[in-house]
C-alpha cells in the first residue's frame, strides 16, 4: 500500500469522510502537538465516545472511578486530536465540567466541520454554555453551511442548539433561519425540525443530569 492510499484511509478512520474547501479554511483550529499515546485513549476516549448519551447512568459508572483524574489538559487533549472520536468526548467532558475556556476551541472545530459526528457534540456545549459568543458561532455556522446544499453536516444540530438557547434567553435568533433551513433541505434529506429538536433536547437534558451527577461524585 503506497502512502497516500495510507494516508486517505487514516483520514476516513478519523472522521474526515467528505473534504470540502470553505470560508473557514484559513481558521486557526486547535491541534496537539503529539500523538495521542494508546493507555489515554483507553482510558478517556474509549469507554465514552460510542456512548449513547442517553443512558446517563453507565456514562457516570464510567466516569466515577476517574472522574479525579479529569482536567481542563485531558480535555484540551482530547479536542486537539484529529479525530471524530476523542473531539467528541471531548466535548461532553467540556459540557460536563462547563469547562468555556475551550469555547473558541469547539466554535471553531464547528466551524471548520473538519470531521463526522463531532459536530453534535460541539453544538452540544455550544448551548449548553449559552454565551452570546457562542451563540455567534452558531449562527456562523448557520450562515455559511444552510447555503451549501451539497454539504449535509450539522445543520439540523446546529438550529436545534440556537432554539434551545432561545428558549432560555427569550430570543427568537432560530425564526431567522428557517426560510434557509427549508431550502436546504431536499426530499432525499428531508428533516422534521421538530423531531430534530426533541432529539437534541434529549441530550440536552441527558447531559444536565450527567453533570450533577460529576458535580457531586
Amino acid at each position: 500500500m503506497d502512502e497516500k492510499t495510507k494516508r486517505q484511509i487514516e483520514l476516513h478512520s478519523a472522521g474526515a469522510t467528505v473534504r470540502h474547501k470553505s470560508s473557514f479554511e484559513e481558521l486557526e483550529h486547535y491541534s496537539n502537538e503529539l500523538k495521542l499515546e494508546p493507555d489515554f485513549i483507553k482510558k478517556w476516549c474509549v469507554p465514552f465516545y460510542m456512548f449513547q448519551i442517553n443512558n446517563t447512568n453507565e456514562f457516570i459508572e464510567k466516569l466515577e472511578p476517574i472522574k479525579a483524574d479529569l482536567n481542563n489538559e485531558v480535555v484540551k487533549n482530547l479536542l486537539g486530536d484529529f479525530n471524530w472520536r476523542t473531539r467528541i468526548v471531548g466535548a461532553y467532558f467540556s459540557t460536563i465540567m462547563d469547562l468555556k475556556e475551550v469555547e473558541d476551541i469547539i466554535g471553531i472545530h464547528l466551524l471548520k466541520s473538519q470531521v463526522c459526528y463531532a459536530g453534535t457534540g460541539y453544538c452540544l456545549t455550544l448551548a449548553s454554555f449559552n454565551t452570546k459568543n457562542g451563540i455567534e458561532y452558531l449562527k456562523k455556522y448557520l450562515d455559511y453551511y444552510l447555503i451549501q446544499k451539497h454539504l449535509h453536516f450539522d445543520q439540523r444540530d446546529a438550529i436545534s442548539a440556537l432554539k434551545w438557547t432561545d428558549q432560555l434567553n427569550g430570543t427568537n435568533e432560530m425564526e431567522n433561519y428557517l426560510d434557509l433551513y427549508k431550502d436546504w433541505v431536499s426530499d432525499k434529506y428531508a428533516q422534521n425540525l421538530e423531531d430534530s429538536f426533541k432529539g437534541f433536547e434529549s441530550q440536552m437534558e441527558s447531559l444536565n443530569k450527567i453533570k450533577t451527577a460529576y458535580n457531586n461524585i
